[in-house]
């Protein structure tokens, strides 16, 4: 048997194709035996194509298959979508986690939550420092991003430079943490980069990114001309964001209280890592009841229309202890994640009707993208000159843009699909293999496959509906009394569509054959064949269908 050759590759199992849920590996071989390093650990949320489940995350089976040879975890920073699925994930990856002070701030209150905290390891990393990870050589470079500490990492191997951007951007004077390490990535680019794994978000927006410091004088302007009552709402883990909230409350002469969880947590990290020092700890909903409204802003979750957060309640009127209605004001101090339009034009409709102003970003300078526009993509490979480049955290038309980008800049792209295991050295650098992947949703406590029995049945519901049929039967298999239909979201009960399906019904099951009555599953299947055909016949739909048999 051939012992199988050192070398480097890369595997993406989430963020190819889509945004959200980035799960990349890389594995060293050295003497016929694989070591693998995972960056960031990440979920997505539900769109329009997947409205049977509301969280997702990446299927970890190929390296929960390997988890011998995890050797850590890193995280590249805080957003839920680079670290969000460590805690559901974790009992699969079992391994040590690296991050800097304030991702690992955040993610002991995750794992807290998921009753994990005494289990993980978790390794904090200074931003910009030099660490090892089994037999990766790491170092993290600071980046600007919508975050606190957001780094990218390079790995030195036998094999070559590798430089994972994780997410970025320029940004001249980003307010809260350093300006993106040009001269680090510079001194990479010296040493000669193998390829450059890199976010496409923004790819498609041409120009050079804008700054935090303007978000923050458009912030400023707008909140100092309001009366009533002002809400705003941003992602909650954007420390410089509503850093910017509170200093525009605080010129316009408001006091802060933030409302939902993750601001709470949010809040708690921050000061523990050294944030926020000059802004008072903000009020909670307790707080601020004597608080007169042209005195206070509020800074809520839920900008992308999630269904169970404050600003969702608030907007159905369903939040046990704020209600905005005609005079006051909603900002969206944030960018509508593609898939989410739906969810946020409907909270923004709620808050429309009763009589709440919202304004978002085409109304003033409330928001900037956290992640690199074309112009400073191109700067980076200007700098970074690396000989392939790996597009990744987009959707295929960032990705494909990305490409495009790279190919002008000099690299040679390569496009990969989740799974794909791109071989990096040695020889040709192309793709070798493929893992299997797919996507599991977080259902209450449960992760669930969405390929599975339980989604495909929800989604077959969602749809065409559910039926459900009970009757009786006594000891020789004939029906007792009248069987009973009960189609919720199909037939109203006393509709004559319904009767006339329970009439068909009834007479379907007086044919099933005799030998058939006498065992309870063969007979139930039977009689599921003969609802499916009345159904078919008269609604024209294939619902989920299921029929209970009482023997007595």
């Amino acid at each position: 048997m051939t012992e199988k050759p050192d070398g480097l590759s890369f595997l993406p199992l989430g963020g190819t194709g889509e945004i959200g849920m980035n799960f990349n590996l890389y594995c060293l071989t050295k003497n016929g035996r694989d070591t693998w390093l995972a960056i960031d650990c990440g979920i997505g949320f539900s769109g329009n194509d997947t409205p049977e489940a509301e969280v997702l995350m990446p299927d970890p089976t190929f390296i929960a298959d390997r988890v011998r040879d995890l050797c850590g975890l890193v995280i590249t920073h805080a957003h839920e979508d680079h670290l969000g699925a460590v805690a559901h994930l974790w009992p699969y990856l079992r391994c040590p986690v690296y991050a800097t002070p304030f991702a690992a701030a955040v993610l002991r209150r995750k794992l807290q939550e998921a009753h994990l905290n005494n289990q993980v390891k978790i390794h904090v990393i200074r931003p910009a420092s030099r660490f090892e990870v089994g037999p990766f050589d790491l170092q993290f470079v600071s980046v600007t991003h919508s975050v606190a500490e957001a780094q990218a990492v390079a790995l030195r191997t036998p094999h070559g430079l590798i430089v994972h951007t994780g997410d970025w951007k320029l940004d001249e004077n980003p307010l809260v943490g350093p300006v993106t390490d040009l001269e680090t990535f510079g001194k990479l680019g010296d040493e000669g980069v193998l390829a450059m794994v890199g976010d496409s978000t923004n790819v498609l927006k041409p120009g050079k990114s804008e700054s935090e410091a303007d978000v923050r004088k458009g912030l400023t302007d707008l909140i100092m001309g309001l009366e009533g009552r002002i809400a705003v709402t941003c992602f909650a883990s954007n420390v410089a964001r509503v850093e910017s909230i509170a200093k525009a409350a605080q010129a316009s002469g408001r006091v802060v209280m933030i409302v939902g969880r993750s601001l709470r947590n949010l809040e708690t990290a921050a000061r523990e890592c050294g944030y926020f020092q000059d802004l008072p700890p903000f009020l909670t909903e307790q707080d601020a009841r004597d608080v007169d409204d042209d005195s206070l802003l509020m800074i809520i979750t839920g900008s992308q229309g999630e269904p169970r957060s404050a600003l969702s309640r608030i907007a159905s009127d369903t939040h046990p202890n704020i209600a905005l209605g005609e005079g006051d004001t909603v900002i969206y101090s944030s960018r509508m994640i593609p898939g989410n339009e739906q969810a946020v034009m409907a909270v923004q409709d709620n808050l429309s009707r009763r009589g709440v102003t919202v304004l978002t970003d085409k109304d003033a300078k409330v928001h900037t993208s956290g992640h690199a526009t074309s112009e400073d993509i191109r700067t980076l490979y200007r700098i970074v000159r690396p000989k392939y480049s790996i597009p990744t955290h987009g959707e295929w038309r960032h990705l494909t843009a990305h490409a495009a980008l790279a190919h002008e800049m000099g690299s040679e792209p390569i496009l990969l699909e989740d799974g794909d295991i791109l071989n990096l050295s040695p020889g040709e650098v192309k793709v070798v293999d493929t893992a299997p992947t797919g996507r599991l949703a977080l259902d209450g406590g449960r992760l669930l496959p969405m390929t599975g029995g339980v989604l495909a049945a929800r989604r077959k519901m969602l749809f065409n509906g559910i039926v459900l049929a009970s009757f009786a039967v006594d000891d020789e298999g004939y029906v007792i009394g009248e069987p009973k239909i009960s189609a919720p979201g199909l037939l109203e009960s006393d509709d004559p569509e319904s009767i006339r399906i329970q009439e068909e019904f009834a007479d379907s099951i007086d044919q099933i054959p005799d030998e058939l009555r006498q065992d309870d599953a063969a007979f139930r299947d039977a009689a599921k064949t003969a609802l499916r055909r009345a159904l078919g016949r008269k609604l024209q739909k294939r619902p989920l269908v299921d029929v209970h048999l009482l023997r007595v």
